[in-house]
């Protein structure tokens, strides 16, 4: 080991600084400081911000409703957004020519660069609309210029109804993240709130949790889920809908953060800070809430946060196998089945490759994200 008298002053002087940092760094300081050590994380997390961003405002960011449709461009081509014109910085796309082909009797389409759209920023909209379901707007991020009959902009293509579908997945992120968010806070209230029970006070109380969350795992998922969604009347509004496939997915989930919670509090429950609480006349609740569950908050973070991935699987494949959410819903699942029919994705493999980009892009985000916060929470893992 390297003698810190041996070093030059600045570098002596540095190092114990760092030291005496990490001395009196509470709990969440040294959890950053491992954290942003981990690259891909913090990259990671860059990314699952700009997507919950892009879900929030996917109203102001989506050019076009994500349900209307134009049967003139049916499985339309993406069309390349160019920035350039002319030597100048004017955003467009070129018009699509669409032609009969004979032998296939299918549409075929052309771009022509002879025929440019202009696309500009802050475009109004088509109809009014709310922001986050609060602030009233008329403005879109960026838009057709100055439309007319005929004009068309579809960045990542149109399905088979001429739908938008970069619009579609935009709006599609709202569901297929949001999902995973309120799964993960149903499965975080009931895996805290049980597990510590289970962990706290043991004995019989232990034995029958426990065996209950073992036959709740014994239960195969997918034939579990789709049990429960094919139950879900088809009358059903969408928001209702919304909420029981979100318990449906957070049924499961809670059972392993209930084991590692219960295992946390049969580590903790003997402490001595548990005994002065308790000296102290706190109740029995008091301690797991205000003594216990604080001592290993960042490590429930990152459980939770692997959990995510898991949740946006389950709708995805849930809507997928057509038992999920049903249209006019949009999300990840919905557009992946419609991408079902193989003529229809090799006619236009955009609509499979699309959502399924999201899904890849974000699942894998959220993996790395929570592998470094799980590092991170890692008490023996040592901040250099």
């Amino acid at each position: 080991m390297t003698d810190i008298t041996s070093l030059p002053p600045e570098t002596a002087a540095s190092l114990d600084l760092h030291g005496r940092d990490m001395a009196v760094a509470g709990q969440w300081r040294l959890f950053w400081l491992k954290f942003k050590k981990h690259k891909i994380a913090l990259a990671s997390l860059v990314v699952i911000v700009f997507m919950y961003l892009v879900a929030a405002f996917a109203d102001f960011i989506a050019p076009f409703d994500p349900n209307a449709t134009n049967s003139r461009f049916t499985y339309a081509p993406p069309q390349g957004l160019s920035l350039m014109l002319s030597g100048s910085f004017q955003p467009h796309v070129n018009q699509l020519k669409m032609t009969l082909n004979t032998e296939s009797m299918r549409r075929e389409f052309t771009p022509d660069p002879t025929k440019p759209i202009s696309v500009s920023f802050f475009v109004p909209a088509q109809q009014p609309y709310y922001v986050l379901g609060l602030i009233p707007m008329q403005t879109k991020l960026f838009g057709l210029t100055n439309p007319k009959p005929g004009d068309s902009m579809y960045i990542f293509g149109a399905d088979r109804l001429g739908r938008d579908i970069f619009s579609r997945v935009v709006h599609g992120a709202k569901i297929s993240l949001s999902i995973g968010l309120v799964g993960v806070f149903v499965s975080l209230i009931l895996g805290v709130a049980i597990g510590g029970i289970s962990g706290f006070f043991g004995g019989w109380i232990d034995l029958a949790i426990q065996r209950f969350i073992e036959l709740l795992r014994s239960i195969p998922t997918i034939p579990l889920w789709m049990g429960f969604a094919a139950a879900i009347p088809v009358g059903w509004p969408p928001l209702r809908t919304y909420f029981v496939i979100t318990l449906i997915v957070s049924l499961i989930g809670w059972t392993s953060l209930a084991r590692e919670v219960r295992g946390k509090f049969l580590s903790l429950r003997n402490e001595d800070f548990v005994t002065a609480a308790r000296l102290d006349g706190m109740s029995e609740i008091g301690i797991i809430f205000h003594h216990l569950v604080p001592s290993f908050i960042s490590h429930i973070i990152a459980t939770l946060t692997l959990a995510i991935p898991s949740m946006i699987l389950a709708e995805t494949a849930l809507s997928f196998l057509g038992i999920g959410l049903q249209p006019p819903i949009v999300s990840w699942g919905v557009l992946l089945q419609e991408a079902q029919n193989i003529r229809a994705v090799a006619q236009a493999p955009w609509l499979l490759f699309t959502p399924a980009a999201a899904i890849v892009i974000s699942v894998l985000s959220l993996n790395f994200l929570g592998d470094g916060l799980r590092d991170a929470a890692d008490p023996y893992e040592a901040v250099s």
